[in-house]
């Protein structure tokens, strides 16, 4: 009874963690809709308030030009959008590359920080009611501002979160494949959780925050995009998530600069948990910490930890001779890693057939929570961090 109680449990997290939860949001926002047809917001065009793009980049030289042109040639109105762009410990010549460009306000310090501490600082320099921020290494599309703009027509919302995509061309490796995926994934999840009720968590490569909401954070932040978006929830505004508004990056380089990003966001999510530990109060939050839960906490804690219990406890009951369902599960378990192995021999070879890299990166971000969370514990993870080495990017994101 204790292997069967084990077994069903670590099976019900893991389902509940990857498909349930996508399965039931999508119910209850189509119930959401049967019982009050939305307001379309895509009709609002008219609203074109004042906001500031920040960029904070560092060691950028090799594509800072491309990101500048991307910039300046965003569609808005001529005299309402403004540029930061902060610098801070850049030695490669980045900074003296916008100085040629005075629309762009340029913040610089010899002395590296990190990127909360770059945030904080550039914040003080923001006039406009909305900023937006985003990464020096990703493109935006040409209406990215005016898609981000138009939801703060609603005053309950202090946030818009941008979508990431991952370019992955036909010469990319696993990291390309499985990126790409995931990515797709939660970009489905994001839009979901949007209309249902919040964004739970922003990516910081297109994130946007009313000027007077955003908050200072400890300069050891990990995830702070992450945490900042959240933190403006617990206010009482939403954060909407706007596709129409993306941020394109390319893939990792390889498996080993991906892992690098992994094992830094989990450590940095269970850094966030300690943060945010008052969303845990189901009776204060009690949407946003169902959403919260079940999008988030389920996968940096559980869901690691009842893949092998669900695999274990497999083991006995088969052993045991619990009945022809424990052994049916246990044949797809082990086909499955069996595949996951194959994909990590495949990649170590430089050799990509995409569907061998679904399962090979399922485990792979399991296995990064472990590692993650053995940095944190052990306070290793700093919010400095060395930037993963990516492909080369396309010229413009309009092209794709």
């Amino acid at each position: 009874m204790m292997f069967k109680f084990l077994f069903f449990f670590s099976f019900l997290v893991v389902f509940y963690s990857y498909f349930g939860y996508g399965i039931l949001i999508y119910l209850l926002v189509k119930l959401k809709r049967m019982l009050s047809p939305q307001i379309s917001r895509t009709s609002i065009t008219a609203y074109e308030p004042e906001v500031t793009l920040v960029v904070a980049a560092y060691n950028e030289a090799d594509f800072i030009e491309k990101k500048i042109q991307n910039s300046l040639n965003l569609d808005y109105p001529s005299g309402k959008l403004r540029w930061i762009f902060i610098t801070d410990g850049s030695n490669d010549g980045t900074p003296e590359i916008i100085t040629r460009h005075s629309q762009i306000l340029l913040l610089h310090l010899p002395e590296r920080r990190g990127k909360v501490a770059a945030m904080n600082r550039a914040i003080k320099y923001v006039e406009t009611p909305y900023v937006i921020f985003s990464d020096a290494n990703t493109l935006l599309n040409e209406s990215a501002v005016r898609e981000i703009v138009k939801h703060y027509a609603d005053p309950k919302v202090g946030g818009v979160a941008g979508e990431k995509k991952i370019i992955s061309k036909d010469s990319d490796k696993a990291a390309g494949a499985g990126e790409g995926i995931y990515w797709k994934y939660e970009s489905l999840l994001k839009k979901l959780d949007s209309e249902f009720y919040s964004v739970v968590g922003a990516a910081g490569e297109l994130f946007s925050v009313k000027t007077n909401l955003f908050h200072e954070a400890k300069e050891d932040t990990i995830i702070e995009d992450f945490v900042q978006s959240l933190q403006i929830c617990m206010e009482g505004y939403v954060i909407r998530y706007e596709p129409r508004a993306y941020a394109v990056e390319t893939a990792s380089a390889s498996m080993l600069e991906e892992q690098k990003r992994k094992v830094r966001i989990a450590a940095g999510a269970f850094q966030a948990m300690g943060i945010l530990r008052g969303l845990f109060n189901v009776f204060r939050y009690p949407v946003l910490c169902f959403q919260f839960l079940s999008h988030r906490i389920l996968r940096w804690t559980l869901c690691p930890i009842c893949l092998f219990t669900l695999f274990i406890s497999n083991i006995f009951l088969v052993y045991y001779g619990a009945g022809r369902l424990y052994q049916v599960v246990l044949l797809v378990q082990i086909v499955f890693y069996a595949i996951a192995w194959t994909g990590w021999i495949f990649a170590s070879r430089n050799l990509k057939i995409k569907v061998l890299y679904v399962p090979y990166y399922f485990l792979f971000m399991n296995l990064s929570v472990f590692l993650g969370f053995y940095r944190f514990i052990r306070k290793k993870q700093t919010s400095i961090w060395e930037k993963a080495t990516r492909h080369s990017h396309p010229d413009e994101p309009g092209n794709l």
